[in-house]
């Protein structure tokens, strides 16, 4: 049956060359023949931030298909790129109307002021500052621009900093679902939403810290940008909110006008015949900044939560995750690559499991054995697991607003048998082998016994985490219980406990590991990113089990996998790799 897989695969392949491909290729070399430069003469770079920006790009080799949106380190990367390039002329930037992730705006803002520093014009628009989430953060990155414009009927709201969170406590008593969790300690507040109605009192002081810090670090940018003092500003913006003439009067931005009018604007300043270039298209065309020379700088990514074995990267759905297998081996790859002399390892975490933090943890160790330096580079989050990963590195830098620390650690369960009992649902279970086997079922509380054992693990899990951050940031034991707690720190706050080295974004990062792999300043440098990104290609001969160029095929259709014939045949396909193996298959839905 596989090979009628196979056969019924090939022949729909060769139809589609036939019929489709090779004329779509041929007229594609024709108009490419006659076509103009990639890049214009005279460009203005369009950078659209209203659709949301990821840390790094997906390993999904499909991402392509399902999302627009930005990865940060790919825009860092090609504003560099733009920079040097003699055909980029400026840049417009598109705000959206609400709050930012903060890390994410500071390491935009760095990167646009080093745009600026090459001499090139760079006006940001904006649509209206909504009061929503770290919208000071999204005004901080336009305020970075040589030009600030809002549309005329657009308000300024932009007057704090304001955060939500969710309180299930009374709910669960009501309902009867009994939470039974272990903490450690007071300020690993994740289990608090489960029990609590409000906020305890480690949870309120960690949390109006972290949110001070963000927003005080905005407001000094800011600040700094808009060439006035960070209490001035202050005392302006807590005094809103404004209309956009009132804005442009109290010298909140520089000039009301349509999006449009800021269009003519930048290509007037860029010079004649300017055209604009969406941004996206314009990195998708430079590719990943490669750079030369003998020596290499692995990057290797890691965005999400981290958990134990393999991504499975051939899928077409999922979010972002950091798998240790995959994570842990893109380091030893790189340890084993011997141009690579240093490895920048971004990570962007919130946290996950202890076992998949100590795996990847473990591959770190051994590239510093190898004497090959690891920097980590902090995106919008290096907590729990975050940390743990990044501890023993040899320099760590964070973003003043990356959330970073929360050394600690959470688990336990949920009590359903009650809430479930009462819609008349009688859940029961039955048990062999020792006490400890029934602990986590959701039927009963722990007992005593199971309580203490697995007190004792979250312990150990905890004395473990102090560990190994004792070690790797040279710091005694001690010192390390008194600022760790599961306490969220800022890395503006992070900096003078010891627990980040320096301030700055993957470029930082990047300058260090090549001082600590002793590569002189005028030497050039490769970059080399592992693990390396599976094509669509790959990945769809790696599914179906055919050659790379039947799968090139499939993709250059375009709109393969939308199309209602091509989904009718994959049906077919799939209904007879099932039969063979024994599944009883119902009969085909009709294709209208």
């Amino acid at each position: 049956m596989k090979q009628f897989f196979l056969t019924v695969l090939g022949v729909f392949t060769g139809l589609i060359l036939f019929v489709v491909v090779i004329p779509v290729v041929l007229l594609t070399v024709a108009v490419a023949s006659s076509s103009k430069p990639t890049t214009p003469a005279t460009t203005v770079l369009e950078l659209d931030l209203r659709g949301g920006v990821s840390d790094q790009p997906s390993s999904n080799p499909f991402a392509a298909f399902g999302s627009s949106g930005l990865a940060l380190t790919d825009v860092v990367d090609g504003l560099h790129q733009a920079q040097g390039d003699s055909s980029v002329k400026a840049l417009l930037i598109r705000l959206p109307e609400s709050g930012m992730t903060p890390a994410t705006a500071d390491e935009l803002r760095q990167a646009i002021h080093r745009f600026r520093n090459a001499g090139k014009p760079v006006i940001a628009h904006s649509q209206g500052f909504a009061p929503s989430g770290a919208v000071m953060s999204t005004y901080m990155v336009g305020a970075s621009a040589s030009e600030l414009w809002m549309q005329n009927t657009a308000g300024f709201q932009a007057t704090g900093f304001s955060a939500d969170s969710l309180f299930l406590g009374r709910a669960f008593q009501k309902y009867g679902v009994k939470p039974e969790f272990e903490q450690r300690y007071e300020y690993k507040n994740a289990v608090n939403e489960y029990t609590q109605s409000d906020y305890t009192g480690p949870h309120r002081e960690a949390m109006t810290a972290w949110m001070t810090s963000i927003y005080e670090t905005a407001l000094a940018n800011a600040a700094k940008d808009r060439k006035t003092t960070a209490p001035a500003l202050k005392t302006v913006i807590e005094a809103g909110p404004y209309s956009a003439e009132q804005a442009l009067s109290n010298r909140l931005i520089d000039k009301v006008g349509q999006v449009e009018e800021a269009e003519i604007a930048i290509k007037t300043r860029a010079g004649k015949g300017a055209e604009i270039v969406e941004f996206g298209k314009y990195a998708s065309q430079k590719g990943e900044r490669t750079g030369s020379g003998k020596n290499a700088i692995a990057i290797v990514g890691g965005e999400g939560a981290i958990v134990t074995g393999r991504g499975g990267g051939a899928s077409f759905g999922g979010g972002s995750s950091i798998h240790s297998d995959d994570t842990a081996e893109a380091i030893y790859d790189a340890i084993e690559d011997k141009s690579v002399k240093a490895i920048v390892f971004r990570v962007s975490s919130p946290g996950g499991s202890p076992e998949a933090s100590e795996q990847i943890l473990a591959a770190v160790r051994a590239a510093r054995a190898a004497g090959k330096p690891v920097v980590v580079s902090m995106g919008a989050y290096a907590a729990s697991g975050g940390y743990w990963i990044s501890s023993e590195a040899d320099w760590i830098v964070a973003q003043p607003t990356t959330l970073t620390g929360s050394i600690g650690v959470f688990g336990g369960k949920f009590v359903l048998a009650d809430a479930l009992g009462r819609f008349g649902v009688d859940m029961r279970e039955l048990t062999v082998g020792g006490e400890y086997a029934d602990a986590f079922s959701p039927t009963q509380e722990f007992t005593p016994q199971q309580r203490a054992a697995f007190a004792g693990s979250m312990d150990r899990i905890y004395d473990d985490f102090i560990t190994r951050v004792a070690t790797g940031r040279k710091l005694s034991p001690d010192r390390v219980r008194e600022i760790a707690k599961g306490r969220v720190w800022t890395g503006a706050q992070a900096l003078p406990l010891g627990l980040v080295d320096q301030l700055g974004g993957v470029t930082e990062a990047v300058n260090k590991a090549r001082q600590l792999a002793k590569i002189p300043d005028n030497e050039p440098v490769r970059f080399k990113h592992f693990p390396k990104q599976q094509s669509p290609f790959e990945a769809l001969s790696e599914m179906f089990g055919v050659q790379t160029e039947a799968a090139k095929a499939l993709v250059m259709l375009g709109g393969v996998m939308a199309d209602p014939q091509a989904q009718a045949v994959m049906r077919r396909i799939d209904s007879d790799r099932m039969r063979s193996q024994g599944a009883v298959v119902l009969a085909d839905q009709p294709i209208f």
